[in-house]
């Protein structure tokens, strides 16, 4: 009897917490007439210059039309830099395309002469063995995209061949210094 009393309090407690509360509320038509100027609180900003006024023969100064050379040659410059540090190690990284990596020389080798008939000439399959195993891959490329369009070629008939990074080119070959008697 007593917990039945308590749980009845708790119930007329609840509802008379939720009953209590109104909600105020007015209606569209009462902001209907409603109005207030905020302009003076706005940013204002100056007017954009018209299509006449920013014609490229027409201004001088730093927005002038030969003013990209200079950025251009800096540009060229670098890039070249960039080429001959890249040419001077004989290294560079990139992508190839892996078709088969395996235990199994048989299934390189089958999958290594699938791809010599079915690929064209210019694509060049090379098969590596790294101890333990088999490794038949196709095409060098400095880009993943480059190498998009043979993968989806190959991913047809080859469901496990994947893009991955590689390093092209031979490895530098550290000077040898003569040892001082």
């Amino acid at each position: 009897m007593k917990s039945s009393g308590v749980f009845l309090a708790l119930v007329v407690g609840l509802l008379s917490a939720c009953a209590g509360s109104s909600k105020i509320s007015k209606s569209a038509a009462a902001y209907k007439n409603y109005d207030e100027d905020l302009t003076s609180y706005r940013a204002s900003y100056p007017e954009l210059p018209s299509e006449e006024q920013l014609d490229p023969s027409k201004l001088e100064g730093p927005v002038s039309q030969d003013a990209g050379e200079a950025i251009d040659q800096d540009l060229q410059m670098a890039m070249n830099r960039v080429a001959q540090e890249n040419k001077d190690r004989g290294v560079y990284n990139g992508f190839t395309i892996m078709v088969y990596s395996g235990l199994d020389r048989d299934k390189a080798f089958s999958a290594r002469n699938k791809l010599y008939n079915s690929l064209p000439e210019q694509v060049k399959v090379e098969m590596e063995y790294e101890q333990p195993r088999y490794l038949v891959k196709v095409g060098k490329y400095l880009n993943k995209i480059e190498a998009q369009p043979l993968y989806n070629t190959i991913k047809q008939e080859f469901s496990t061949a994947r893009i991955i990074q590689q390093r092209f080119g031979d490895k530098p070959q550290e000077v040898l210094e003569p040892e001082a008697q």
